[in-house]
């Protein structure tokens, strides 16, 4: 009953503030905030849809797909996501692609190496790092999985999780297990979370995402291709949207520890293959993934759609 209450308010506030447009983002916004905005008679009714939906359940499948019918338009970031969409009965000419945007900082110097002195590492020793959220999708077994032969090639390996989550807390002492299963202890660091991403980045030689699913457009494969950081990626979702295989980093199936060791150690090993990546990388993040440009395409679809609801009278008036 409160959330009904809620929904009746925001519909009210919505109504008595004339809101032209409202954008919902995710599952829980979407149910909520749409009913609402179509009972005020909002011109405008946007949803987002940002995953492949792997962690809802079949009935908030249902739900989402049932509110959505509410807006004009349903906005994802990645054309996995649309495909997925489509293949579950969306009408895809009401599905829009809007790719992620990022504020591309300068690079940092490439001799300050802040984490290596924060955490008492050798100059020498070469990081290797998983920016993300500690979740089973991410696939960070695997990772974990790929460092004994990674480090039989490169001895002074370390390998980094950077990240953490208040929802899966049992997973992350898996993980810790694991490291001691396989005697990692002196090789494998937990960094909690962290607000200091661009300077952790700084650090790394290479940045990877072992995912096994649910990633739309990865924020962080962004970011570290914008500090011009080599990216491994596992071909799921819409990774291959963002990695250039063979030009900004390299895709590799997933759950496959051996084909992601292999890759990490081709970037690392070939000679200027790390500068190529990172530099290639950061030029794509620019041209195709910026702030400006996803800000722009936002606008440019709210006026079209505002445009449209504007219309409607006067076509039905026959003026």
């Amino acid at each position: 009953m409160r959330a009904i209450r809620e929904c009746l308010r925001l519909s009210s506030y919505l109504r008595q503030n004339r809101i032209d447009i409202v954008h919902a983002y995710n599952f829980y916004a979407n149910v909520f905030a749409l009913p609402a905005a179509r009972l005020a008679q909002v011109p405008v009714l946007l949803a987002s849809i940002r995953d492949t939906g792997e962690y809802w359940t079949a009935r908030q499948r249902a739900v989402n797909k049932v509110v959505c019918r509410l807006a004009d338009r349903v906005v994802v970031n990645a054309e996995a996501i649309k495909r997925g969409l489509v293949a579950e009965g969306y009408r895809p000419e009401r599905i829009t692609v809007i790719p992620n945007g990022i504020l591309c900082p300068p690079l940092k110097p490439t001799h300050e190496r802040p984490l290596h002195q924060e955490l008492g590492l050798s100059p020498e020793d070469v990081l290797i790092g998983v920016v993300s959220r500690i979740a089973r999708l991410k696939g960070l077994e695997y990772f974990l999985d790929a460092a004994p032969q990674v480090l039989a090639r490169i001895p002074r390996a370390k390998f980094l999780i950077i990240g953490d989550n208040a929802f899966e807390p049992q997973y992350r002492e898996e993980l810790k297990q694991q490291v001691a299963t396989l005697g990692l202890q002196d090789h494998v660091i937990f960094t909690g979370f962290r607000l200091d991403v661009p300077d952790i980045l700084s650090s790394l030689a290479v940045s990877v995402l072992p995912s096994v699913s649910g990633e739309g457009l990865s924020n962080s494969l962004l970011e570290s291709m914008a500090a011009a950081l080599p990216v491994v990626a596992t071909n799921v979702g819409g990774n291959p949207e963002v990695v250039v295989d063979g030009e900004t980093g390299l895709l590799v199936p997933c759950r496959d520890s051996a084909a992601l060791a292999e890759a990490i150690c081709r970037v690392l090993l070939t000679q200027g293959l790390r500068q190529t990546f990172g530099q290639a990388g950061r030029r794509r993040v620019l041209d195709h993934f910026s702030n400006e440009r996803m800000i722009r395409t936002v606008e440019r679809l709210y006026e079209e759609l505002l445009e449209a609801s504007r219309r409607k009278p006067a076509a039905a008036s026959g003026v």
